[in-house]
């Protein structure tokens, strides 16, 4: 048994709040990045809670970022580079298919 499926819903909820809002209060960490050292961004996050609570794309992104997708990409996301990109590659080759 896995000892996280032992944990009650009102802990592992307050646990994910607070990453959303410690990635909401990092927005220096770029997706690319995030993607790049453990295979998942708030992109990811925000297609787990699409998938999980019955969301559509566009609210479920806006429930991650704090604000619409569009409008955090404008203001915080910077252009990746190759290396980035290829780190991201080979980070996300190692994800497990689920």
């Amino acid at each position: 048994m896995d000892r996280l499926d032992t944990l009650d819903d009102a802990t592992a909820a307050a646990a994910f709040r607070r990453l959303v809002r410690h990635l909401r209060h990092r927005t220096d960490a770029q997706n690319v990045d995030l993607m790049g050292l453990a295979g998942f961004c708030r992109n990811c996050l925000s297609d787990w809670v699409e998938e999980a609570g019955g969301l559509d794309k566009a609210s479920a992104r806006e429930t991650i970022y704090g604000m619409p997708q569009a409008e955090w990409k404008a203001k915080y996301q910077t252009e990746a580079t190759p290396e980035q990109l290829a780190r991201m590659d080979e980070s996300v080759a190692k994800n497990p298919a689920y």
